[in-house]
């Protein structure tokens, strides 16, 4: 895939990049370990006020950065503004907490008793160099969600982003330049996806997370496993979203419409299986469809529009396979189910009904704004259906049933549980999943110590 800027709305290349050579790669590698064993040494307030200031040069950049990472992925230019301003809210948030979420830790008075030692403590101790392997549906926010717990902590990045947002990912080494952080801190990997195997073998590189599809999941984990190096994982999702009786049943109808379409559908937490008790399945399903219908599909540098194009040419096509193979297994179509016509890689929000086990989009990903619709008899069958998938990253649930509320948190195979609203990433929380989405956690103390040596400091009586 070569590395360029390919406007999704009408398929016009716009820019494209030489990927890098060995030369540049091994000079970027040498750079990065060089700077680590200096960096590791800087207190919490000095990185915080460098990525403070990252996170107010971004707010500045917000409108321009925003129109690159429409250009390049398609997503609604409002929704990119906003990506654009939950990175800051992250950078900020981390570098308001890191120095507490990393602080010495002392075990209990009588467990040091016990090992015999006079004092004891648990320190976090930066690792060095981390690749970072990204994906272009956040092309900020997923970068920054790692760098920003990754550079508190004392560690150093280097990122290599999907091609097709190369802008982007020149655009944020340069932010954190500007910002102060020394050139080998954060460095921008300007490779395709067959180089990643090598760098990340090479010895100066000492962990790797990666957010993306399966298959690069799996490559990256067993490069890493056979290196011995520490991973983390956010793979693909296929959401449940389950509604009971008690809910609200508009606003849980509301909701579902923003919780598919976000970002054109193309979220790995986007709600993607919607799972209905019957006794409110006609009511939910005539409110959500109808939402869905009235969306706007258009250019998604106009301020109104709400879904824009596919970030590729092939995402459609994968789409449009599942759509296809659903529909040719007895599949009903509620809404949408086609391509509008003109420029750009556009696909209609879909509803689609009567899903069966043997239909390919009950267990793949469907990555865009294509919704499956489930009856369930009651909360037993909806969880079944919740679980009969083979991804894992987070659910929805709608209910004001405290009882079944517990239900669903206990029997939920997911890595979130949103209760009576939509799944959202925040700093606060761990982020991540179980089964084939992945392991490991961003985010949170949890991320911050993702990348972390976590050491035993024992001293003798």
């Amino acid at each position: 895939m070569p590395i360029a800027t390919v406007n999704p709305a009408n398929g016009e290349t716009l820019k494209t990049y030489e990927a890098m050579g060995e030369e540049e790669i091994e000079r970027r590698l040498q750079l990065a370990e060089a700077t680590f064993r200096t960096y590791r040494t800087t207190t919490f307030a000095e990185r915080a006020r460098l990525l403070h200031r990252a996170a107010d040069l971004l707010d500045e950049d917000q409108q321009d950065i925003a129109r690159v990472m429409t250009t390049e992925m398609g997503k609604p230019v409002k929704q990119a503004r906003a990506e654009a301003a939950k990175c800051a809210k992250a950078m900020r948030w981390y570098a308001d907490h890191a120095a507490r979420l990393l602080a010495d830790e002392e075990p209990a008075a009588a467990d040091v008793k016990d090992s015999g030692a006079s004092r004891a403590l648990v320190r976090y101790r930066p690792l060095g160099p981390v690749l970072a392997v990204m994906p272009w549906n956040f092309p900020l926010w997923q970068v920054v969600r790692f760098a920003a717990p990754a550079l508190m902590a004392g560690n150093v990045g280097l990122l290599k982003h999907a091609s097709n947002v190369p802008q982007t990912a020149l655009y944020l080494e340069d932010l954190f330049h500007r910002a102060g952080f020394g050139e080998g801190c954060f460095q921008t990997l300007l490779v395709g996806s067959g180089a990643v195997d090598e760098i990340l073998k090479d010895d100066r590189v000492k962990a790797a997370t990666l957010t993306g599809s399966e298959p690069a999941g799996r490559a990256v984990a067993s490069t890493a496993g056979q290196m011995v190096k520490k991973t983390v994982l956010e793979l693909g999702g296929s959401d449940p979203y389950v509604v009971m009786p008690s809910a609200d049943i508009d606003r849980a109808a509301q909701i579902a419409v923003t919780a598919r379409v976000q970002n054109n559908g193309q979220s790995c937490i986007a709600a993607k299986r919607f799972i209905v008790h019957t006794d409110v399945y006609d009511a939910f399903a005539e409110r959500f469809v109808r939402g869905m219908q009235t969306l706007k599909v258009g250019d998604p540098l106009e301020e109104d529009t709400e879904v824009g194009p596919l970030a590729s040419e092939q995402g459609r096509a994968d789409l449009e396979e599942l759509v296809d193979d659903a529909l040719r297994s007895g599949a009903r179509v509620l809404c949408g189910g086609e391509r509008p016509g003109g420029d750009g890689w556009y696909y209609r929000p879909t509803v689609l009904a009567g899903i069966t086990r043997e239909m390919r989009i009950h267990r793949e990903e469907a990555f865009g704004p294509v919704a499956t619709l489930y009856r369930a008899a009651d909360l037993d069958e909806a969880v079944l259906i919740a679980n009969d998938s083979p991804f894992g990253l987070s659910s929805n649930v709608w209910t004001r049933d405290e009882s079944e509320v517990d239900r669903f948190v206990r029997d939920l195979e997911a890595g979130g549980v949103y209760v009576n609203g939509m799944t959202a990433s925040h700093p606060a929380f761990p982020f991540g999943g179980v089964k084939r989405s992945g392991y490991g956690r961003e985010l949170s103390g949890h991320g911050i110590r993702e990348f972390c040596n976590i050491t035993t400091v024992w001293h003798g009586a």
